[in-house]
């Protein structure tokens, strides 16, 4: 018997249809900070920013590590459209701790021509792995 408080979670990738299912939370982070994302909602689209990706289902917690993209929240759907997303059983730890120390070093460096904007983000990514990860 379908739980009423449940809504369908969309999650699609250039590639793949990454997750569909029916859940009673997700929570992700977004440019204006963290949302939490119940049956209900008032609709809205937000821009996606990189960090954790968490699945409340059937009382089950889920994870992954979302990167980039937009989210559109309907009352009864949400549906996330992610240029990257990863579960943890897909992601090298030891590269993405290798990736964060390039990032740390080139905004600590933050030598002539760098672009600190995608130093940032490439270290905000590398943190989401990791934390994917070691959750």
């Amino acid at each position: 018997m379908a739980d009423d408080r449940n809504f369908t979670l969309k999650i699609i990738t250039p590639d793949r249809v990454f997750y569909e299912e029916e859940v009673s939370m997700v929570e992700f982070n977004t440019v204006e900070g963290e949302v939490g994302v119940y049956k209900d909602h008032i609709p809205m689209t937000m821009i996606i920013a990189p960090g954790i990706l968490t699945i409340t289902k059937d009382g089950e917690i889920l994870e992954a590590a979302l990167h980039a993209g937009f989210v559109e929240v309907l009352q009864e759907k949400v549906t996330i459209l992610a240029e990257i997303i990863e579960w943890p059983s897909e992601i090298d730890l030891s590269r993405a701790e290798s990736s964060r120390s390039r990032a740390e070093e080139r905004i600590r460096e933050h030598a002539p021509g760098t672009d600190m904007n995608r130093a940032e983000l490439s270290l905000k990514r590398a943190v989401a792995r990791i934390e994917a990860v070691r959750k």
